[in-house]
């Protein structure tokens, strides 16, 4: 590898470092197409600290956070994976990303959910992405993080290998005793408080503006037409207190357990099926699926027809945290999507639009040790 190497690397910007941000600086570091040249953080506290801590890597990558987004975007990267959270403040997360485009830059991000499916997302909202995205020159990648491709391209890949189909049922079955996002888990989950609150994550609609644009992408990819969008919720309460690595206790009788479909009618019927089940400790709701064999968290795809076809996928990352595993996977579908995203036209892009990338040049390497070497023997 010589100077030449370095510089025809895509200069990429990792903006954000908490779960899903860790996971696409490791990412970054790791695909021989791209070059980690900035890390931008909110939190006084990271700043100055070198990426490869942030991501815990246990090495110096030799890139330094800051805090100026201004400042790094006027450096003109070719690329930002947008890893900051979009749930409580999509209009600033929104206006990040244009300026990103604005600039040229190609946009990787789990945060604005009513552009996983940009053609349905309102007007009001896609419109002036769209023409950020012309205007400099960038291109926006949309998926999510539960994870997003199994919501669509696996699903629908996994048809092809069907004789007749039923319906199409996608699970996130997931434990949050090991997890560290309380804000979401507490307030957007509702985890931990009185049954009569309403969590904000699951309020009528919001699943849909959530979940609804997978729901249309497998449709579109099936060439069926959607009679609409359907939800249903099932809450449960916690028998006795429990107490979490992370998040402290979670006390008796509030909420512990979450389960809620989003489904995509067709004729009459839910054959398009998005299912999360979630709890804060696997002892609430035990008549409810489970991850097999016990773990924290698996994602399903089940293709309910003849033959019927289930598909299990379970990630770690971060010393065996199966939520930490799920971030990587979705974060990975988004990262290895730049090179793509880089030789195609400006404008927004979804799943279906986007192939999938295999892992070329990563097999035994260790990427981002050797990268760091060479630029700081």
């Amino acid at each position: 590898m010589d100077d030449r190497d370095i510089e025809a690397k895509i200069r990429t910007v990792v903006w954000g470092t908490g779960n899903v941000g860790r996971a696409s600086i490791r990412a970054v570091a790791a695909n021989p197409a791209l070059e980690l040249c900035a890390v931008v953080v909110a939190n006084p506290d990271k700043v100055g600290r070198d990426a490869g801590d942030l991501a815990q890597l246990g090495y110096r990558l030799g890139v330094v956070a800051t805090d100026d987004a201004d400042a790094v975007l006027a450096t003109v990267p070719d690329a930002v994976v947008y890893a900051a959270s979009g749930e409580i403040r999509p209009d600033d997360a929104t206006a990040d990303i244009m300026r990103a485009l604005h600039g040229g830059a190609v946009v990787v991000t789990p945060s604005v959910y009513a552009l996983y499916d940009h053609r349905s997302a309102p007007p009001e909202v896609r419109d002036p992405v769209l023409a950020a995205a012309k205007a400099g020159g960038g291109a926006l990648f949309v998926s999510g993080v539960d994870p997003g491709w199994g919501n669509d391209i696996l699903p629908v890949m996994i048809t092809g290998l069907s004789g007749t189909i039923d319906q199409i049922r996608c699970q996130e079955i997931f434990d949050y005793t090991t997890y560290d996002q309380p804000d979401s888990v507490r307030y957007l989950v509702g985890m931990g408080q009185p049954m009569e609150y309403d969590p904000p994550m699951v309020a009528s609609g919001v699943p849909t503006m959530v979940w609804g644009g997978q729901i249309r992408l497998i449709a579109r990819a099936l060439g069926v037409e959607l009679d609409g969008i359907s939800e249903t919720l099932l809450r449960r309460a916690l028998d006795e207190t429990v107490t979490t690595e992370h998040m402290g206790d979670f006390s008796a009788g509030t909420q512990g357990g979450l389960r809620f479909e989003v489904q995509g009618i067709v004729d009459g019927k839910p054959l398009i099926v998005i299912e999360h089940v979630t709890r804060i400790h696997p002892s609430c709701a035990p008549d409810w699926p489970s991850p097999p064999g016990g773990g924290d968290g698996v994602h399903k795809v089940i293709i309910e027809g003849r033959p019927r076809i289930e598909i299990n996928v379970e990630a770690t990352d971060e010393g065996g945290n199966r939520a930490a595993g799920g971030n990587a996977t979705a974060v990975g579908r988004l990262v290895n999507a730049i090179p793509w995203l880089r030789a195609a036209q400006p404008g927004l892009y979804d799943a279906l639009d986007v192939p999938l990338t295999p892992g070329v040049g990563k097999l035994g390497a260790d990427t981002w040790r050797t990268e760091y070497e060479h630029r700081h023997p």
